[in-house]
């Protein structure tokens, strides 16, 4: 199973409602997408921050959203930081995991009612792949928690800290997944504000 899975199933695990709808969720998922393309070769770290994406020699993923992954990396130089690959692949992409799991049977619909013409909320079914990444998230697999913590979800228990990870280039990537998560909640947050104060107009106050 490959690592945005693992995440995506994770986070709908712990998380009630569409993941679709965090979009912390589609970060970490190209987040998990660069990772499983490092372990891969299929790309390397480089240049002067040691955060460009250098694609590597051809590498087929056995995973069709991460085969669309290699195929959309800037191919020459100065290539892409990782920030900028956060934010450039990660636009809706929880909303193309998510498909691609429902097209595996790994999700399904809960209904709203009998009448009603509009998909429900997406269930995790009883599978494999489910119960390996209950396993993972069990474990506390270093890679894994350090992206789910990123994306905000945290045990009652949990001091914060994930475990370390014992890969530069890795690291590197968790790091910059934390950052882009945390800017999209300032970025949230200041918008709020905006329209707090908007309505704060319109009402007189």
């Amino acid at each position: 199973m490959t690592t945005p899975r693992d995440l995506l199933i994770t986070v709908m695990d712990e998380v009630p409602g569409d993941p679709a709808e965090r979009g912390e969720v589609s970060l970490g998922l190209a987040g998990a997408e660069l990772i499983d393309l490092l372990a891969a070769g299929a790309v390397t770290l480089g240049g002067d921050e040691g955060d460009r994406i250098v694609p590597g020699g051809p590498t087929g993923m056995d995973d069709r959203l991460l085969d669309q992954a290699r195929a959309s990396l800037v191919a020459e130089a100065p290539y892409e930081s990782v920030g900028d690959w956060l934010w450039r692949r990660g636009r809706d992409l929880a909303s193309a995991y998510l498909a691609a799991l429902e097209a595996d049977g790994l999700v399904t619909r809960q209904r709203r009612g009998w009448m009603s013409f509009r998909p429900g909320q997406p269930v995790l079914a009883d599978s494999l792949e489910h119960r390996l990444a209950g396993d993972h998230r069990r474990s506390n697999e270093p890679v894994l928690a350090a992206l789910v913590t990123a994306v905000g979800i945290r045990d009652e228990e949990d001091d914060g800290d994930a475990p370390g990870v014992a890969d530069d280039a890795v690291d590197t990537v968790l790091a910059a997944v934390n950052d882009a998560a945390l800017e999209l909640e300032a970025l949230r947050q200041r918008r709020a504000i905006e329209q707090s104060a908007f309505d704060n107009i319109w009402r007189g106050e």
